[in-house]
């Protein structure tokens, strides 16, 4: 595991609508397996070549939209995303309301309801999506380019930006699917142990609730906060739009101006509050009829843009980022037999997200399992890391790197990371580079300044714990 760049953090009730015609399948399988054919044929070779990243392109439009553009030509389509800072973070106490608003987007534009709209983009080939998370909230196209194609995708897609109409008999079914899926939750070990480590790392930063809200929240929440929310945050300033695609520069600026010519200009969102670090550790063990017990531990970790960044992620690829040759699974699964899985990463967001550890085991070795892991982590800080591990750790960041931008869809979503979090336009050139220039001793400063597993939560699903568990035994969430 460990982070992955390009890649969102995925706390989210996303709701996706997608219609390809035969003739866009027919053109992306083409197209797919001629990337697969290429990479087979690398492989072969027994390395990566040089491969150049994208050529990112930037710029803003008259309203105040950031607007990230890579030209593919090549294959005839087009991938845009629109990234609004208009996540969960922004819900305030009106918890469920960005993921109540943007579900809704989809659902009425203009004078077409949600049939009429999920009709048109099917028989154009084309294929929508909407998804809301913590940091932000998304809308999605891809359509082929022919004009005939292209044009009438582009029309529809603006009104649902510019001028959704929040029907008040989809805000009605919408809300009540979302009640639903927080009861399911209640029911998932793993959405429990998810729910309270974040409640118990973030306490009260807007960090700390699911982006589905609560049951009371949500059930408060009215048509009206929809629209207020909506208002608020989806401005052309307050929004990215990345581009991949068979265009050209003059093509890609008229689609950015058509795509938010209905967005009032608005502001920027205000900045969220630094996460608190945590001042002590804690245990919180949470009774459940389950045979495994599901286990989180860990504390608010980076950002972003943070200067520890890449230190941080190599390091933590050798400790539990790298699947089964990590430390962590190797204490874990193959010398001791605890978990089939156990793993580390770190979910760098806009404010510190989560460094996370988490298995899951038989109900009688927890313990043992969590005192395995937090040595191995502790072990890791004090020894730092050998030069044969931090070389092939290197070798399979960066030989892996090609296949991360081998789609327009994957190119899509380092757009819109760079563009939502103001990374530098060189990062996908830089991005090996940076890989190759961390130092041993960069890991070990960088563990022991910013990971104390001393100062970490930890969060049990599962059976009652045995008389050994330490701290704050709870069986809901408080």
């Amino acid at each position: 595991m460990g982070i992955k760049p390009g890649k969102r953090e995925k706390d989210k009730g996303q709701k996706t609508k997608s219609t390809q015609s035969r003739m866009q399948k027919d053109t992306m399988h083409k197209y797919k397996y001629s990337i697969l054919g290429l990479f087979a044929f690398i492989f072969s070779l027994g390395a990566f070549p040089s491969i150049a990243a994208p050529a990112i392109q930037h710029w803003t439009t008259d309203n105040g939209a950031r607007v990230y553009f890579v030209p593919a030509p090549g294959l005839p389509m087009v991938d845009i995303q629109l990234t609004f800072d208009a996540g969960s973070a922004r819900d305030g106490d009106q918890y469920g309301v960005a993921h109540l608003t943007n579900s809704l987007l989809d659902e009425g534009a203009g004078d077409l309801n949600a049939d009429q709209i999920a009709e048109h983009f099917e028989n154009l080939g084309a294929e929508i999506g909407t998804g809301s998370y913590r940091d932000m909230s998304i809308m999605t196209l891809r359509s082929l380019t022919e004009p005939e194609l292209l044009t009438p995708a582009l029309e529809v897609f603006t009104l649902m930006i510019g001028d959704p109409a929040f029907p008040a008999e989809s805000f009605e079914r919408n809300k009540k699917q979302t009640l639903r899926a927080i009861q399911s939750k209640l029911q998932s070990p793993q959405a429990i142990v998810s729910k309270a480590f974040f409640k118990a790392v973030y306490g009260d930063h807007p960090y700390s609730a699911p982006s589905l809200g609560f049951e009371e929240s949500v059930t408060a929440l009215t048509r009206d906060d929809m629209l207020q929310h909506y208002q608020q945050y989806y401005v052309a300033k307050n929004v990215v739009v990345a581009m991949v695609g068979d265009l050209d520069r003059a093509a890609a600026e008229a689609i950015a101006t058509q795509l938010t010519s209905g967005l009032k200009p608005g502001s920027a969102a205000a900045n969220i509050a630094p996460a608190s670090a945590i001042k002590t550790g804690a245990t919180i063990n949470i009774e459940h009829p389950s045979t495994q017990t599901h286990i989180m531990i860990g504390q608010p970790g980076m950002t972003r843009d943070d200067p520890d960044l890449f230190p941080l992620y190599v390091g933590n690829h050798i400790l539990g980022g790298s699947g089964l040759t990590s430390r962590i699974s190797e204490e874990i699964r193959e010398k001791r037999g605890l978990a089939y899985s156990a793993y580390s990463f770190f979910s760098p967001m806009r404010e510190a997200g989560p460094y996370l550890m988490g298995l899951q085991t038989r109900n009688d070795q927890a313990n043992n399992a969590i005192d395995v892991m937090f040595t191995t982590l502790q072990t890791f800080i004090d020894e730092g890391v050998s030069a044969e591990e931090l070389e092939a750790a290197k070798r399979n960041i960066t030989g892996g790197f090609p296949l991360r931008i081998a789609s327009n869809s994957k190119i899509l979503g380092f757009l819109g990371n760079i563009g939502f979090y103001n990374l530098p336009l060189d990062y996908l050139d830089t991005y090996n580079d940076q890989v190759n220039a961390v130092t041993i001793e960069q890991i070990k400063d960088a563990f022991k300044r910013r990971v104390n597993p001393d100062k970490m939560v930890t969060v049990t699903v599962g059976a009652p714990p045995p008389a050994k568990a330490e701290g704050k035994a709870v069986t809901g969430f408080e």
